[in-house]
């Protein structure tokens, strides 16, 4: 999980509170909605995050840490923001790399 891209970003977007899906989407820039759907069932699966639905029309459904998961979030905020910060430098070097 840790090594999950994806996974450690919606944790760091959940920090502040619940979100719904779309919200996530929106500020997650890059991730499919099959891979937020996926992503976010594997957190769940794990107890790192929970599912709300609310009866309404349309459906509400929201995404919130649990304690273990506000726990990951403190465990890992330093990878977190290193990552953020050099992950354009990585896409370089990736790309940089591919063309050879």
């Amino acid at each position: 999980m840790v090594g999950d891209r994806w996974a450690l970003l919606i944790v760091r977007m959940l920090k502040d509170g619940p979100l719904r899906f779309t919200e996530l989407r929106r500020t997650i820039d890059g991730i499919s909605q099959r891979m937020l759907t996926v992503t976010l069932r594997d957190l769940e699966r794990d107890g790192i995050l929970t599912r709300t639905v609310r009866n309404v029309m349309p459906p509400h459904v929201s995404y919130e840490l649990t304690a273990m998961g506000r726990s990951l979030r403190e465990a890992t905020a330093p990878l977190l923001e290193w990552s953020i910060t050099h992950l354009p430098h990585i896409d370089a070097a990736r790309t940089a790399y591919d063309n050879r």
